[in-house]
């Protein structure tokens, strides 16, 4: 082995980013883009309703397909264009005349300079892991707050309940204070575990998808929940019944908050 071949191989083996290092190198390719604050807006709006669509076919298909409503927690409920519109339009709405003006104002301060190498893969693992807990402990806490408080509920959270057969497209059908809170929480997050960029889109994609697949209304076998062991992730069916009962179930994801302090109610023995 040349000196030189032996000097860049410490380098790449200590770096352990090759797997990820050709994705970001396009992310960065694109910075013009992806730096912009309309991309951080375009990026949520997108991405949300990429994961909505594929369950409002379902919903549309599901008279037609029998085989369908075995996995539909609601078999005989199928949302009507009359509350599927309203959720797209509250959605659209905040994130024009809220999130992109604050989008703005971060912006304005200048981005952060991005880093040549991608993150290790074991890193940006711990990481997305890490902010899904902290997001789980923060708006466990938020949420039940807002369900004992009855002023909070009222102002602030009864939005969300006002479809109590949950559908993807009513995810995000919640007041501009709760969207804003769920915001916050992400950005304090990434910031307070100093995630690589690419991890914090990384940890947007899984948040995104699973706030759509707890709210979709269908049980599939391979659900995330089914693929987290021991009980630990709720799931789909664990969230409808907070919808349902309103007094149980309230942390997003994870099961060891509402255990821990005696809400945790099993979709099973429903």
């Amino acid at each position: 082995m040349s000196s030189h071949n032996a000097s860049e191989l410490p380098i790449l083996c200590s770096s352990g980013q090759l797997l990820l290092q050709p994705l970001w190198d396009r992310v960065r390719a694109r910075e013009a883009l992806t730096q912009s604050p309309l991309f951080a807006v375009l990026f949520s709006i997108t991405t949300y309703v990429g994961f909505c669509l594929p369950f409002v076919v379902l919903d549309v298909l599901c008279p037609w397909v029998p085989a369908l409503r075995r996995y539909k927690i609601h078999p005989d409920f199928s949302p009507t264009a009359r509350q599927l519109l309203p959720c797209l339009g509250q959605t659209l709405y905040q994130h024009v005349v809220f999130v992109f003006p604050l989008t703005l104002l971060y912006w304005a301060r200048g981005p952060a300079p991005w880093p040549r190498e991608a993150p290790e893969l074991l890193q940006l693992a711990r990481h997305v892991v890490g902010c899904l807990l902290l997001f789980d402990a923060e708006f466990f806490a938020w949420h039940v707050l807002h369900h004992k408080v009855p002023w909070l509920y009222r102002t602030f959270h009864k939005m969300h309940h006002q479809n109590t057969a949950s559908f993807a497209l009513a995810t995000q059908y919640m007041s501009a204070w709760e969207l804003l809170s769920l915001g916050f929480f992400d950005m304090v997050n990434v910031t307070l575990l100093q995630c690589h960029p690419l991890t914090v889109l990384v940890f947007h994609v899984f948040n995104i998808w699973l706030s759509v697949e707890d709210h979709s209304g269908y049980d599939f076998p391979w659900s995330t929940h089914r693929l987290v062991p021991f009980g630990w992730y709720g799931g789909v069916r664990h969230h409808d019944l907070h919808h349902s009962q309103f007094n149980c179930n309230f942390a997003p994801y994870f099961t060891h908050w509402d255990k821990l302090l005696g809400t945790l109610r099993s979709a099973h023995a429903k």
